[in-house]
Parts: C-alpha cells; structure tokens; sequence
C-alpha cells in the first residue's frame, strides 16, 4: 500500500488508473472524533448545545468522549499508517482554538493541533486541514450565526489566526465542508444544529459561508501564497423521473440548490439568476453587498467533492398531494412542489453523519431475506431494495466490531432488525458513528 506507482484497472475494456502521488487517506471532523468537550480551553461549540437538547439526537448522543481522538491521536496516527494510509483529513476545532469565537487564541489548544499534525508527518502522513465542519462557537450562534454579516469576518480571523500556527507544516487548506448541510439543514430544515427551521436565514447562511470561505482565502494567501486552498462542496448527480417538462423543471430546481447555488458563486462569481428568481419570495438578497461575489470568487487550488448519491425527482403530484420530502421541505426553499421519488429519498434517513455500514446475509424469520451484503455512503445508506436485516456495528478504538439482529418468531415481537411477518416495523440499521450519536434509519 506504501508503493506510489499506479496502478491500473480495466472496466469494460477501459484501462483506469489513479495518478502517481495520488494520496488516498482518511478524514474526520472534530466534534466526530476528538471528546475533550470541556477540556484544554475548549468552549461549547452549535453541535453541543444541540446535542444536549433532548430529543435532537437518537438516545441523547453527545460528543463529549466521541472517540477520545484529543487524547488518543498518537495511536489513531499509528493505525493510518500501519493501513498505509498517505493523507489525514481532519477538522479544526474552532471553540478549541479560539473559545467564544472571538479574540487571542487559545494556545492550548493550538499545542493539540500543532502535535497532532508533527505527528502525522513523523508517520509520513500528509495533513489536510479543514477549518469549519460544523462546530461553530455557541457565542457566535448567540449572536446570530451564519444569517448575520459578522460570522464571515470572525471567520476569516480565526482562519488567519490557525494558519499563523499551522501554517509552517500544513499545506492543504479547505475552509469550508459542505456549507449546503451548515444553512439548509442548520437553518432550514433544523435537523442538524443549530435547530432553527427559517427558510431567509437560511439562504443569508448560505451567502454568510461563502463570503467567509472568500475572506479565509484571501487572509491564508496574504500570509502564504503557496498555500493551496479550497472548499468541499456535497454533490449531487439531479436526475428526472421522465422527460415530461414538469420533471424537468423539478431537475432544474433541485440541481440548482444542491449544485449550482455554491458553484456558481464559488467557481464564476455569480449565483444562478433562474434559482434568485425560485427563491424570490423567500429573499430579496439584500445581504448581499457589492464586491462580495468577487470575494467568494477567490482563486482555488483545488474542489473538494463530497459525493453520496444522486436525486430523482418530479414535478407536482396531478393529485396535488404534498410530496415527501428528502431531508425535509424547509431543506429546500423555492421548490416547495417537487418531489423526490429515487436516489437518496428512498435510502433509509439518518440523523446525522456516519461511516459505511455493512448489513447481514441472513434474517431469520423475516418476510424479506433476499441475501444481501452491502455498503452504505455516508448519508444514503444501502442502495439495494432486497435488504435484509442489518448487522449493527459499534465502533471501537482500533476497529470495529459486530453484532447481529434477527427477527422473532412471526407471531412475537419484532425487535429492531428486519421486517417480520405479522409485525411489518420495517428494515431498520444502527451505527454508533458521527458527531457523538447513535445512527439509526427505517425505510
């Protein structure tokens, strides 16, 4: 796994091969992975006020432990390399580093970052630095969050202030993972933190994130224009339901949300004029300011793409019935009429994020047995209709282990697993993964 040539597959007749230098690796957010929640300086972060709020998380999951990562890295920089694994992806912790969000920085938690990424070089391990996955310092929230102006600056001055530390030993910088979920599912739909459900915030989320992403850029560049900076934006492959002009329109929209609505700004300096014109009831872009687009606009290095799945989608239902949808409606402002009919709204849901899930062979006792063995993406889950009871991981320090869910008999109760004759509760999975919570999903 150490050997940097390429190597060379043949799909249908077509010879694929990753570059020389490619570096495949592994990657984490810090409220994932670290614990230490009230350690070291650290302050509370979005994620732990939601998390600490009954009924936002299954079972009351927190991230306070996590994986204890903040206190074991020098075992988990071990486990990469004896994987061979070339590059670590992994998150600042803001609250960690600068706790309230404002302000000198905390240089105790600076050392923990500073060591950590000593230690993966020592290992020969490249890091990959994110510097926002999620955690924003509760003060900021208090202060209105991601809809309001200031979050960008203080966003680019905590940027400054990490790179000034790790800027020496750190090459790779992305400022942003997946500003969709920050103000669609932070600010939209609620689902993740910080909870609130109001579709304008969200879309001044959505420009208050890029800015900042823009203003980041520009303050790493300042100081090192060798850095090479980006963004992780999740994808998505948009398709329809038929070629029926409805459908079509229903692509378009969705596209534009998920896609277009962070390409754009971010790759040509403009947001799309037919998704301004979608959202026009939901915003007047007066947040918007002069100069601001050229600031998102900011040259990259490199795009980060975090893709899981595709959505099939169409038009209004003839039966004018309000449509299902994936990830909630307030997830997507403007296209209140579409509906999600394949692709990752018909996976199981999750509350909230986790590693590949692997599902058993066998349910004894269930209506549905078809043999199956398959992985999930990170928020999809299987993609197979003929599931059978999942197998239900917990993670360990150093690996995994299993254990496995079977159905009762007919007549008895169904536990958690499989769907049963006589009980029907649906497939059902759990990991014990994501930002300190159990994951659970029913079809």
């Amino acid at each position: 796994m150490n050997d940097p040539s390429p190597r060379v597959s043949t799909v249908d007749g077509v010879d694929l091969q990753f570059p020389t230098g490619f570096l495949w690796g592994a990657a984490t957010a810090a409220y994932q992975v670290e614990g230490a929640a009230a350690e070291g300086g650290r302050t509370p972060s979005i994620w732990d006020t939601f998390s600490h709020t009954p009924g936002r998380v299954v079972e009351g999951h927190t991230g306070d432990v996590a994986t204890d990562h903040y206190h074991r890295f020098r075992e988990d920089v071990a486990l990469m390399a004896s994987l061979g694994l070339k590059s670590y992806r992994f998150s600042i912790g803001w609250p960690r580093v600068q706790p309230g969000g404002s302000g000198p920085a905390n240089q105790e938690g600076l050392d923990f970052y500073r060591a950590l990424v000593d230690e993966l070089l020592a290992h020969g391990i490249e890091p990959w630095l994110t510097l926002y996955h999620w955690d924003l310092p509760q003060e900021l929230e208090d202060a209105g969050g991601w809809p309001a102006r200031d979050t960008a600056g203080r966003f680019a001055d905590y940027a400054a202030l990490v790179h000034g530390a790790l800027g020496d030993r750190v090459r790779y910088w992305t400022t942003l993972n997946e500003p969709w979920c920050s103000a669609f599912l932070g600010y939209g739909s609620g689902v993740h933190a910080p909870g609130r459900r109001e579709a304008a915030s969200a879309i001044q989320a959505v420009h208050h994130l890029l800015l900042g992403h823009g203003l980041a850029t520009q303050a790493i560049h300042a100081a090192n224009p060798a850095s090479e900076v980006g963004i992780t934006l999740n994808l998505y492959a948009v398709s329809p339901a038929s070629d029926a002009p409805a459908d079509m329109d229903a692509v378009r929209r969705i596209d534009g949300m998920a896609n277009r609505f962070f390409l754009d700004p971010v790759l040509l300096g403009r947001y799309p004029t037919d998704i301004l014109a979608d959202l026009r009831e939901v915003s007047d872009f007066s947040h918007v300011r002069d100069g601001d687009l050229r600031t998102i606009a900011a040259p990259l290095a490199m795009l980060g793409v975090n893709y899981y799945s595709r959505h099939v989608v169409a038009g209004p239902d003839p039966s004018g019935e309000t449509p299902e949808y994936w990830r909630g409606q307030a997830s997507w402002p403007g296209s209140g009429s579409v509906r999600f009919v394949g692709g990752a709204s018909h996976a199981p849901r999750w509350t909230g994020r986790s590693t590949p899930t692997v599902w058993s062979r066998r349910c004894a006792g269930c209506t549905t047995s078809t043999p199956t063995s398959r992985s999930t993406s990170p928020k999809t889950g299987p993609r197979s209709k003929t599931r059978s009871a999942p197998t239900v991981w917990s993670t360990t320090r150093n690996g995994w282990r299993t254990s496995t869910s079977t159905c009762a008999p007919a007549t008895g109760r169904s536990p958690p697993g499989c769907r049963c004759a006589g009980t029907s509760p649906g497939r059902y999975w759990t990991t014990t993964n994501g930002p300190g919570a159990t994951r659970r999903g029913s079809d």
